[in-house]
C-alpha cells in the first residue's frame, strides 16, 4: 500500500493543502545544514560531488559560500555576533564551553551545540593547543621529601586550606624567565608568585611563598603541595613554611597527576600567552605574564573545575555568604 501522505502532494494533511510556511522554513533550514556541511569538509572531498549526493545546486552553494549571512534572521544574526564577540574577548582563547558559560552568565540562555554551530560557520577555534610538556624539577637531591598528603584530592570548602605551586621556564631573546606561581584550590586563584633569572630558591619559591602570606586567611591548618625540586625541598624554603606552621606535601617521584592543577595553570599559560608570540626580554615576558594572571586568568577566566565560574565570582560568592 501506498503512502496516503505520499499522494497528491498532501504532505499527510486532511486539507490536501501544503503548509507552505511550515515546509519553507524546514526547507531552508535543511539546505543551510546541507551548506555547511559541504563548507566544514571542502578539504576532504570534491564539492560538485557532495553537491550531486545531497541533491544540492553547485551555483547555489557558491552563491551562498559568499553571502552565507542572507537567509539569516535578525536574531540569528544578534545571536551569532554575541559569539563572535565573547571569542574575540577572550583574545581567541575560548572554546564553545567557555563561550557558552560567559553567554549564560551574561543572561543569553544558549545551548553548547547551537555555540558550535556558529564557530563552524564562522570558522573560529580555539587557539590552544593539546600538546604540552615541560619539566624543571631538579628532584636529584640530598634535601628530606614530603609525603604526598593531598594525594590527588584537590576540592575545599574553605580558602587557604589547600595550596599548590609549581614553578616552569618561559624562553626570551635574553634567556630563561623562571616563574613560580602558588594557588589556592579553593577558587583557582594564583595568589603569589615570582619572575627570576635563575632558579635559586630565594628568588623563586620562597619570593612566590611570601607574596602569598599576604592573603589574610594564610597560615591556618594549611596545606601547601609541589613537586620534589630542590627549591622547595631545601632548608630556606622548609624554614619558611616551618615558621606559617604550614604541613608540607610533595608528589609522587615522576608523577605530574598529583600536582595537576599547577601543571594545567602552566599549559593555559603557554597555550594561551606564551606559545602565541615571541619576548625580546624578561621584562617584557614579565609584563605580559603579570597581565595574564591578574587581568585575564583571576578576574575574567572561566575554569571548568569551578563549573564555569572565575576565581574572582567564586571569591565574592563566598565572601557575601559570610558577610
Amino acid at each position: 500500500m501506498k503512502n496516503p501522505s505520499l499522494r497528491k502532494g498532501t504532505s499527510g494533511n486532511k486539507t490536501g493543502k501544503r503548509n507552505t510556511k511550515k515546509s519553507t522554513g524546514h526547507f531552508l533550514q535543511k539546505r543551510t545544514e546541507y551548506y555547511e556541511f559541504i563548507k566544514s569538509n571542502e578539504r576532504n572531498y570534491s564539492v560538485i560531488k557532495m553537491c550531486k549526493v545531497l541533491h544540492i545546486s553547485s551555483s547555489a552553494y557558491y552563491r551562498w559560500r559568499k553571502c552565507p549571512d542572507k537567509n539569516q534572521s535578525p536574531a540569528s544574526k544578534a545571536l551569532e555576533q554575541k559569539v563572535v564577540e565573547v571569542y574575540n574577548c577572550s583574545h581567541k582563547r575560548y572554546g564553545s564551553p567557555r563561550i557558552k558559560a560567559e553567554l549564560n552568565n551574561n543572561g543569553l540562555q544558549i545551548s553548547l551545540k547551537t555555540v558550535a554551530k556558529i564557530m563552524r560557520r564562522r570558522g573560529l577555534k580555539s587557539i590552544v593547543r593539546k600538546r604540552y610538556r615541560v619539566c624543571t624539577t631538579d628532584s636529584n637531591h640530598s634535601y628530606p621529601v614530603s609525603e604526598n598528603l593531598l594525594n590527588r584530592d584537590f576540592s575545599t570548602d574553605l580558602p587557604s586550606r589547600k595550596w599548590v605551586s609549581d614553578l616552569t621556564n618561559i624562553p626570551t631573546y635574553e634567556g630563561w624567565l623562571y616563574v613560580t606561581i602558588v594557588m589556592d584550590l579553593f577558587d583557582r586563584k594564583v595568589i603569589g608568585w615570582s619572575f627570576s633569572s635563575d632558579m635559586r630558591a630565594c628568588n623563586t619559591t620562597v619570593r612566590a611563598l611570601q607574596m602569598a602570606l599576604i592573603n589574610p586567611s594564610a597560615g591556618k591548618e594549611m596545606l601547601f603541595h609541589s613537586d620534589r625540586g630542590v627549591q622547595y625541598a631545601c632548608e630556606l624554603f622548609r624554614k619558611k613554611i616551618a615558621s606559617w606552621n604550614i604541613t608540607q606535601s610533595m608528589s609522587r617521584k615522576g608523577n605530574c597527576w598529583d600536582n595537576a592543577p599547577s601543571e594545567s595553570f602552566f599549559k593555559t599559560l603557554k597555550t594561551e600567552l606564551v606559545y602565541q608570540q615571541t619576548f625580546g626580554t624578561r621584562k617584557e615576558a614579565g609584563s605580559a605574564i603579570f597581565d595574564f594572571i591578574e587581568i585575564w586568568y583571576n578576574r575574567k577566566r572561566r575554569h571548568s573545575s569551578l563549573n564555569y565560574q572565575t576565581p574572582y565570582e567564586k571569591e565574592i560568592k563566598y565572601l557575601n555568604r559570610y558577610a
